[in-house]
């Protein structure tokens, strides 16, 4: 028979499509064809798989060789098609039998000389076969993807003789050892937070920051710790389940990174430079690929300076951090992309650095660089403080024993537990009808909404302002939301306070 039919997979974001390829040899002048909406990449697979069959020892047939990439409405680029395409011809030719193709995909670039090579993002097609019950043959440089996943049923391979004496049943391939000893389930090591010296208000603002995920705005001068504070919030963040780690690799995997399986269960930590585009921000591309939002899901995206960021890029922030994901449509495909990220953000109150007395800067050059943060974008953050200059004498003086890392990660710890307990999910994502039955009294809400009202803010600011009360209640390990919880959270609103007071030095 001159027909074959082989399995192998597809990358379409995140997911792996499977993709049969279809190999006919007919009568006539010799000829190799491909169809299937090949990109140029796939098309060049032609001369390497040629090259590739005739240096390993194998028979090329003289013949009209048809290869069909179906379905043919799926865009396929990449040289993972390679392998497959060389196994067809093989069966199709009568060189491995067709019986040693059932349940089993293909997924390699072939070299000139036979040998199999690295693809980049596979880690979809790891977690698709294993879904769906099927042997997958990698190439073996693909080992620490297929660990990541942890299938049994993986075959590795590293040249085209070895994998064809395996379909003949001559010799074993290398799989995956089974217990997963790869998994390094020692904590990560993290700068303490007990090292900052001072700063109480922004280290507790942290806190509730990372029990309830909630998006954390600092202002403060040049030098006052606005970044070593952020870097230190990892952590006081739980490790990632198993699920989410998968989750967040397969983002990386398809960006083309790869994460170390030590790794593993870190929650990401990304932070872009202000000089970054908006595809490189949120993901693009002809073929759409993961943006840094996408990068810092399950994780933290840290965007110091702030207002030095385009403000179109900002904006494009905005539907993501409400909806947790981000939809990119393109001519050739409309992929959507995971982005539930919490986002901490620093800047400076000016264009000197500072904004109170003794500032180089008009109340009109303040206004117009906070204007490049738009009061949509504002809005999204749940917390926004001042992170004050320390006091004279601070850095000298025997400073008393804060609260380190581990401890404070605990507390956070045992806060999260109470939110998944209550609701099956953590405060930030409290919908207005959860929040209702969240332990709120009607008088205490009254007193919210006056002061929303009396602050200019919108509504979705009084929602936040709940879910930070309540992880506030969460931290003290208190059932009801006291009004003591919601004066707290109204104290966390330092960039309305500040466009309060420009707005009455300009007389507005």
């Amino acid at each position: 028979m001159s027909i074959a039919c082989v399995a192998t997979r597809a990358s379409l974001g995140v997911e792996a499509p499977a993709v049969t390829v279809e190999v006919h040899l007919a009568n006539g002048l010799p000829a190799f064809n491909l169809v299937g909406l090949p990109e140029a990449s796939v098309k060049e697979a032609r001369e390497r798989v040629r090259s590739a069959l005739v240096n390993a020892g194998f028979e090329f047939p003289m013949r009209r060789i048809t290869v069909n990439l179906a379905p043919a409405d799926l865009p396929k680029q990449g040289g993972r098609y390679d392998l497959p395409i060389a196994i067809g011809i093989l069966a199709a030719s009568g060189q491995i039998p067709l019986a040693s193709l059932k349940n089993r995909e293909f997924v390699g670039e072939l070299a000139l000389s036979g040998e199999i090579r690295f693809c980049q993002g596979l880690l979809p097609v790891i977690v698709a076969a294993r879904r769906d019950g099927h042997e997958l043959i990698l190439p073996l440089a693909n080992r620490a993807d297929a660990e990541l996943v942890d299938y049994p049923a993986i075959r590795l391979c590293s040249q085209l003789v070895h994998l064809v004496a395996f379909l003949h049943g001559q010799q074993p391939l290398p799989g995956l050892e089974q217990g997963a000893e790869w998994l390094d389930d020692a904590p990560a090591r993290f700068n303490c937070l007990s090292e900052v010296i001072g700063q109480y208000q922004a280290k507790q603002a942290l806190e509730i920051a990372a029990a309830g995920a909630h998006n954390l705005l600092m202002l403060g001068l040049p030098g006052c710790g606005k970044t070593m504070l952020a870097s230190r919030i990892m952590g006081l963040l739980p490790p990632l389940d198993y699920d989410e780690a998968l989750e967040v690799a397969a983002l990386h995997s398809v960006a083309g990174l790869n994460i170390k399986p030590s790794e593993f269960h870190r929650r990401p930590f990304r932070s872009p430079h202000h000089t970054c585009s908006a595809i490189s921000l949120v993901g693009g591309g002809s073929m759409p690929k993961p943006g840094e939002i996408s990068l810092a899901h399950r994780g933290v995206l840290f965007l110091d300076e702030l207002a030095e960021f385009p403000r179109k890029v900002l904006d494009c922030l905005r539907e993501p951090m409400e909806t947790g994901e981000v939809v990119i449509s393109r001519a050739a495909a409309k992929l959507t992309f995971a982005s539930r990220f919490q986002l901490i953000a620093a800047m400076n109150p000016s264009p000197c650095g500072s904004a109170g007395p003794g500032s180089r800067s008009s109340p009109e050059q303040i206004s117009r660089y906070l204007a490049r943060l738009s009061g949509p974008f504002l809005d999204r953050f749940d917390l926004s403080i001042e992170v004050p200059p320390l006091p004279p004498g601070t850095l000298t003086q025997n400073a008393p024993t804060a609260d380190t890392t581990d401890t404070i990660a605990r507390r956070v710890a045992n806060a999260r537990e109470r939110q998944l307990a209550r609701a099956g999910k953590l405060n930030s994502e409290l919908t207005g009808k959860e929040l209702k039955q969240a332990g709120f009294m009607q008088q205490d809400l009254e007193f919210l909404e006056q002061s929303v009202n009396r602050l200019g803010l919108s509504v979705r600011s009084f929602h936040r302002l709940q879910r930070v009360a309540r992880t506030i209640a969460d931290l003290e390990n208190s059932p009801n939301v006291e009004r003591k919880h919601l004066a707290q959270a109204l104290g966390y609103r330092a960039m309305d306070r500040l466009l309060a007071s420009l707005s009455q030095q300009l007389g507005r």
